[in-house]
């Protein structure tokens, strides 16, 4: 393939103008947005859901910071009785929640679902619809969680939900349980999110676009999708306890029954700590784009800013206990942490020292978004040294809960999340609507938010260290920090005429005229988008042989608007993409994505029933609503997923011809099962973490034999082990005798396969079962039935991956060379064999061993 190569004999007219405008119609009438206010909630192109996600999560952290304004207000004037002890709960609670679970993680997700198909000059992500279906996912929970502040339902425990007061519904009532089931639905959102952007950061680069040509934003993208993948699932995990104590006095957080609230703790921050770098290095990709921009030159340093992101994201999972220090630990725990919160400065710093040594050595161009990134790395080296106290266990023994911890943790946020999105939103603005934002009212905007962040939160250093605790709803005048309260709160007012600036800045864009194309002299793909272009996007998919092409290959823009590169058609009329290899982005299937349809949005709907019926204990209808989700999503899959194209090849140009199909590794879908089964395996070891905790914490677990505290035995555990392998292995020869065109043999394989998966899992139940194992008494029988009921839950889904797979060659949809759905089925059994092993081992063998 060569950049300056001339059109090819298979299209030899593509120069000629009415041939380009001829192409131009057909992908503006196969990417163009459906018409109509529902249509357009039902479209799947990124566009449509990256902006819908964008303003969604814009509104949440608008409302979120209206609930602060009232804390502030509460908290303005010593003895204040605007609103009550319960209410001022409610409204922290809710604050913090919405921050880092409504607007934090889904911005990022929501910018990078718009942004990055632009970045990597493809079509579109592979899953738009899984992309549609982590929007109404999100929507849905998170109305349902916002919405409980109106009926006096918020969760009113702080956003971290500390047992053991949470777990008894006598004392935390219905909010808990709404802050838990709500939250763990919008998780869902958040890891198919993570799913799509890493499958379209390794899949979807154009031809040409090695790892090391990549722009850093696709770079921080797969960092912190990965980060996501591997910080949420304990989370969920944690739910899962958390939520069988609460409905069903499992006690696996009551010290009284061998629980202990610190394994909440424990599976909290694991998730907590690295959520704050899931939150900062988004905001440091946006310095990567903004920054090389106006110093008009290539970033410094390439390689370690790479190795750095990715070294802030490893050490974010050593992090997490620097949050427990106060909990008694051990003093070797105390010092390992410690130190391990120290080291992660060092890949932090390079990564700022990168940006300010571009600025130095380039041609700096003085603009509002830059302005931002400047002042937003201001505030946030404030919250990093403050971090580094607090990361020294004697200095965190005192400031701890303290409001010296709240201006450390809103000087990380705002100055690593908020300041760097706005920065983003004035560069990007004319990338997404074709119009620039007012300078003017973009820079009043900037310095009324930086005097108010400031105001607010400095002060708060001095009023925690004069022993101000926070998350306290009134306090004493004889404190002596009212005139610092006040004056925080004044700041608070200040921050949020800032924000409604830049709020009324971005109501008046609509009525601006259009910006040139690409205004800020760019280098990066992102900015071959025309402001007049359509959903469709570049006009061709472009061959890569630099990290700024733009800048760098010549008459670039030029080519890839006279399509001159690959995939210049729609000649099926159908939406396409090109998949490449991992590592250096050969071109290996073209694949054909989503039309518009409501399907996503059906299944979303109805999942989100499982969750909010479930916190009103509607357990006929929840279950319910759960058969209805998996039919959606079976329905979903059997209509939209994996048909047979009518033709085996497609030209893209340039000599070169692409299969429409692909499975097994080369496949995007074979990326996303492993990458989800990668975040489902890491959800189940936060509970097998969970067993060990209790064996380490408590000298007798398991507990003397008494009724109801029996272990499973060796039979029934062993029994379950060999069924489940056999039913791998039906499945995994059901594929080989497919593969070598045995299809009758492998729908027998598959029948067996379902039937060995099923019994293993109704083996695994047998085990506590028989022995009359009772999970209200101990936490060792609760742990030892969630661990046999995760995987006769997971052998259930197998057992319909089976049956859907049989029922797909029974229908002529899955062949020997169409067999992405027999392929996905069999890494799935991979992952299920894998589990089942730990599990059963581990109940069967383990107390005996000990």
């Amino acid at each position: 393939m060569n950049a300056q190569a001339p059109a090819s004999a298979d299209r030899p007219d593509q120069n000629d103008p009415e041939v380009r405008r001829a192409q131009e119609e057909r992908l503006r009438a196969t990417w163009a947005a459906p018409k109509g206010l529902f249509l357009r909630w039902t479209d799947v192109n990124n566009n449509a859901v990256g902006a819908w996600y964008t303003l969604t999560a814009f509104g949440f952290m608008l409302f979120a910071g209206v609930l602060a304004l009232i804390v502030r207000t509460q908290l303005a004037v010593p003895e204040n009785d605007l609103v009550s002890a319960d209410t001022f709960n409610q409204l922290f609670s809710l604050h913090g929640s919405m921050m880092m679970f409504l607007f934090a993680v889904p911005m990022f997700e929501a910018v990078s679902i718009l942004l990055l198909p632009q970045l990597l000059g493809a079509r579109d992500l592979p899953f738009p619809r899984l992309s549609a279906f982590g929007y109404w996912c999100f929507v849905l929970g998170g109305v349902f969680v916002a919405g409980s502040i109106f009926f006096n339902s918020a969760p009113d425990a702080g956003w971290f939900m500390y047992p053991p007061l949470t777990t008894d519904p006598k004392l935390s009532g219905l909010g808990a349980d709404i802050w838990m089931l709500g939250l763990s639905f919008i998780e869902v959102s958040s890891i198919a999110a993570a799913v799509e952007l890493i499958v379209g950061v390794l899949k979807c680069r154009p031809p040409g676009m090695r790892l090391n040509l990549m722009p850093l934003y696709a770079w921080y993208v797969l960092v912190v999708a990965v980060m996501i993948l591997f910080a949420f699932p304990p989370l969920i995990a944690g739910d899962i306890l958390f939520e069988m104590e609460r409905l069903l006095d499992w006690p696996f957080f009551d010290p009284g029954r061998g629980g202990d609230p610190l394994l909440w703790q424990h599976l909290f921050w694991i998730f907590g700590h690295p959520e704050v770098y899931i939150v900062f290095l988004p905001s440091i990709a946006l310095f990567a784009m903004v920054i090389p921009t106006f110093a008009q030159r290539h970033v410094l340093g390439y390689p370690w800013i790479v190795l750095a992101a990715v070294g802030t994201g490893f050490l974010s999972f050593g992090l997490w206990v620097h949050h427990m220090f106060a909990t008694g630990l051990p003093n070797i725990s105390l010092a390992f942490f410690s130190a391990a919160s120290e080291a992660v400065v060092i890949p932090t710093a390079v990564q700022i020292f990168v940006f300010i040594a571009t600025l130095w050595a380039g041609r700096v161009v003085w603009s509002t978004p830059l302005l931002y990134a400047a002042g937003s790395l201001a505030v946030f080296v404030i919250g990093g040294l403050t971090g580094v106290m607090v990361a020294i266990a004697p200095f965190d023994w005192q400031a701890h809960d303290t409001y010296f911890v709240v201006a450390h943790l809103h000087y990380v946020l705002i100055g690593g999340t908020l300041l760097p999105l706005f920065g983003g939103l004035y560069y990007y603005w004319p990338l997404i609507t074709g119009k620039k934002l007012s300078d003017r009212l973009g820079r009043i905007a900037f310095w009324t938010m930086f005097v108010g962040i400031n105001v607010t939160f400095f002060p708060m250093h001095f009023t925690g260290l004069a022993g101000m605790p926070r998350r306290v709803f009134t306090y004493p005048e004889q404190l002596g920090v009212g005139w610092l309260n006040m004056l925080s709160t004044i700041g608070a007012y200040l921050l949020a005429a800032g924000v409604a600036v830049l709020v009324v800045d971005l109501c008046r864009s609509p009525w601006r005229k259009k910006a040139d194309r690409n205004p800020w002299n760019a280098g990066t793909l992102e900015w071959l988008v025309h402001p007049d272009a359509e959903n469709w996007g570049i006009r061709s998919v472009p061959l890569i042989e630099s990290r700024y092409p733009i800048w760098e290959q010549k008459d670039f823009v030029r080519k890839v608007d006279e399509g001159r590169y690959f995939l210049p058609d729609a000649e099926e009329g159908l939406r396409e993409t090109i998949v490449t290899s991992v590592l250096d982005a050969r071109p290996i299937q073209v694949m054909r994505l989503g039309a518009p349809t409501a399907k996503p949005m059906v299944a979303a709907l109805a999942l989100g029933s499982v969750f909010i019926l479930t916190t009103y204990h509607l357990y006929w209808a929840a279950l319910a609503g759960g058969v209805l989700a998996a039919a959606a999503i079976l329905f979903w899959l059997w209509t939209e997923t994996s048909p047979i194209p009518e033709k085996d090849c497609k030209h893209i140009g340039h000599g070169i011809v692409l299969p429409l199909h692909a499975s097994g590794p080369a496949s995007s879908g074979w990326w996303a099962m492993f990458i989800t089964m990668l975040g489902d395996s890491t959800a189940f070891a936060s509970l097998v973490f969970g067993y060990f905790f209790f064996w380490t914490v408590h000298e007798d677990f398991p507990p003397p034999a008494a009724p109801g505290l029996e272990g499973p035995g060796v039979f029934w555990p062993m029994l379950a082990l060999g069924l489940l392998l056999a039913g791998w292995g039906a499945t995994l020869g059901a594929r080989l005798l497919n593969t070598h065109g045995r299809r009758g043999l492998a729908r027998i394989a598959l029948v067996l396969a379902a039937a060995a998966t099923a019994a293993g899992g109704a083996a695994g139940l047998a085990g506590p079962w028989t022995h009359g194992m009772d999970p209200v008494l101990h936490s060792y029988p609760a742990i030892v039935w969630v661990l046999v009921i995760w995987v006769a839950v997971h052998a259930g889904a197998g057992v319909i991956m089976q049956l859907y797979s049989l029922a797909r060659s029974l229908c002529g949809r899955l062949t020997p060379v169409y067999d992405g759905d027999l392929r996905n089925t069999v890494l799935y059994q991979h992952f299920l064999a894998l589990t089942a092993l730990v599990t059963f081992l581990v109940i069967g063998l383990f107390p005996e061993a000990a």
